[in-house]
């Protein structure tokens, strides 16, 4: 019996190869298995040829060099910063009240205009303190016409009218007494007669002096009179009320027909150039704090823009509730561009300057509060987990985890992987 076997050997994916066996009839058992060596060997062979050419499609073509821009870590002197925020307060703030009661009648001055010293900024009746003022010049004037003083002449009792007519009383006494005691040597008057001009002497000796005594009494009450015109010129002075120094009137409190007392609170006056900023200083820093550091300080009014001023203040004693020290420093305000109330960050400079290894600020990446870099070695990148300090300018202080001289990554920095190719 001849029968025809056909197999199907897949030589390669894309094609198909036919094999015809004529067994021999009298070789059955032999021919079916030189027939199954050859299947295996062509499926074996085809397997193989398949599996070079997926392998082959599935290898990965090689990454390029990523362009690094590599830059060595310098060690430079540095001056070092104490960070501390604050709040900005007016240098001077004046909440001015009335010195004395009365109508108000104009108010010159409104919120938000600027004034210099003495600017008037409350007006108050003058009729009652006019009238006062007038009848304590009055008795001023009076007291010193009884003493014969006119304008500024210093008191002199001697010009006194009444103490002029005691003197003289007291002269003519004196003359007559003289001659009365040489006639009582010669005999010619009574022991009587010469005792009734001793007592008449001394009696006018004490009209004199009374006379003196009350000349100056007088002039006390002259003195007390003229206080009371200086109080009454002050009370009148007192109806306007004006600003105590150079500023904003940042409040007006009272209008037109407002009744006040003294000590009532009628406007705010403010200084704002130069200002003041108080700040918080950690206890750590509390020695590395003096009066005349240099003070740069920004506000989120203005971002990006820096002030600057100088350590006018430190406080003796630190904050029970904190443990911070308070500094305040005196800070130029051009153009009015700071407000009092503006919250600061700032930073205070230390007198003497240290070494840092710098690099710039585009080759560190933070992340998660952890800073890296990435070294350039050869053609390859090594992640770096560093210690950041400091910024100055546009570079970046590292604390620990570079040497000065190992060169750094600052483009692609986002694309970098540990070892990755470089360039």
């Amino acid at each position: 019996m001849f029968r025809t076997l056909l197999f199907k050997v897949r030589l390669r994916p894309d094609t198909t190869s036919r094999i015809r066996l004529k067994p021999d009839p009298t070789h059955h058992t032999a021919t079916h298995l030189a027939a199954a060596a050859l299947l295996l060997a062509a499926s074996t062979f085809a397997a193989c040829g398949a599996t070079d050419g997926k392998a082959a499609e599935r290898e990965p073509a090689p990454k390029p060099a990523i362009a690094a821009g590599a830059v060595a870590a310098v060690e430079e002197p540095v001056a070092r910063f104490i960070r501390a925020t604050g709040s900005l307060v007016a240098e001077d703030q004046a909440d001015v009240a009335a010195e004395a009661a009365g109508r108000i009648i104009a108010t010159p001055a409104e919120r938000g205009q600027r004034v210099t010293e003495g600017t008037e900024l409350v007006r108050l009746s003058t009729a009652e303190t006019e009238a006062q003022l007038k009848e304590a010049e009055a008795n001023a004037a009076q007291i010193a016409a009884r003493l014969g003083l006119t304008g500024d002449a210093p008191f002199n009792a001697e010009a006194v009218p009444e103490v002029q007519t005691a003197k003289a009383s007291h002269s003519l006494a004196q003359s007559e007494f003289t001659r009365i005691e040489s006639l009582l040597d010669q005999r010619v008057v009574s022991q009587a007669e010469f005792d009734q001009r001793k007592t008449q002497l001394e009696a006018t000796r004490r009209q004199y002096e009374a006379a003196v005594n009350a000349a100056g009494q007088q002039y006390q009450s002259l003195q007390a009179a003229r206080a009371r015109v200086t109080l009454a010129r002050k009370a009148l002075a007192d109806t306007t009320v004006r600003a105590p120094f150079a500023g904003i009137v940042a409040e007006r409190l009272v209008s037109i027909g407002d009744y006040v007392t003294k000590g009532t609170k009628v406007a705010v006056v403010v200084s704002i150039n130069p200002l003041r900023v108080n700040l918080t200083v950690p206890e750590q820093f509390v020695s590395a704090v003096g009066i005349g550091q240099p003070v740069a300080f920004e506000v989120d009014a203005y971002p990006g823009r820096t002030f600057t001023g100088t350590v006018k203040y430190v406080s003796p004693s630190l904050e029970a509730n904190q443990r911070a020290l308070t500094v305040e420093a005196i800070v130029t305000n051009p153009g009015d561009l700071l407000k009092p109330g503006f919250f600061a960050t700032a930073r205070v400079q230390q007198p003497d300057k240290t070494p840092a290894v710098l690099v710039p600020a585009t080759a560190v990446q933070t992340t998660g509060g952890t800073s890296r870099v990435f070294v350039v070695a050869a053609d390859h990148a090594e992640e770096r987990v560093v210690t950041v300090g400091q910024q100055i300018d546009q570079r970046v202080e590292i604390t620990s985890g570079l040497k000065a001289g190992e060169r750094v990554a600052t483009n692609n920095v986002g694309q970098l992987t540990d070892g990755a190719k470089v360039e």
